[in-house]
């Protein structure tokens, strides 16, 4: 049988068969890119959660830390110093009433510093800033261990 007469006959299982291949070499690059962001994320929840425990905080579940925050810190990390997230996060220091009856509070330093720390391991490069706006506020130790 001539290699001509071989290519005619059974051209669709050649150009199948390399299909498949390329199809298969395609999943397998989206897989392994997909498990080195997963396992970023899950470094980064790791490190955060050992640095919260280290100041104080109570140990969290390190896969809801990574699901959440992911390799790249998701919102935390889309402009934490910007004025609209700088005004949701003051009302969130508030005594928790709505409408008139919301007043601002004075909040534990440990709880903004936790703020820093998220910053700190996800976004350093916007740690400084973030600090500069947490020292404008008053803070006192008001949470007892």
């Amino acid at each position: 049988m001539s290699p001509t007469r071989m290519w005619s006959e059974h051209r669709w299982i050649f150009i199948g068969s390399i299909v498949v291949l390329v199809g298969m070499m395609i999943a397998g690059l989206f897989t392994y890119t997909q498990q080195k962001a997963t396992n970023e994320a899950h470094r980064k929840a790791n490190e955060l959660n050992d640095a919260l425990v280290a100041k104080g905080f109570a140990a969290r579940n390190t896969t809801n830390i990574a699901n959440t925050l992911g390799a790249d810190g998701g919102p935390v990390c889309d402009g934490p110093n910007s004025a609209l997230r700088r005004g949701l996060w003051l009302i969130q220091l508030s005594n928790g009433a709505s409408g008139p009856g919301m007043r601002p509070v004075i909040s534990d330093r440990r709880i903004l510093e936790a703020g820093a720390t998220v910053i700190a391991v996800y976004c350093p490069e916007k740690l400084e800033k973030y600090k500069q706006k947490i020292n404008d506020l008053k803070t006192e130790d008001v949470i007892r261990d």
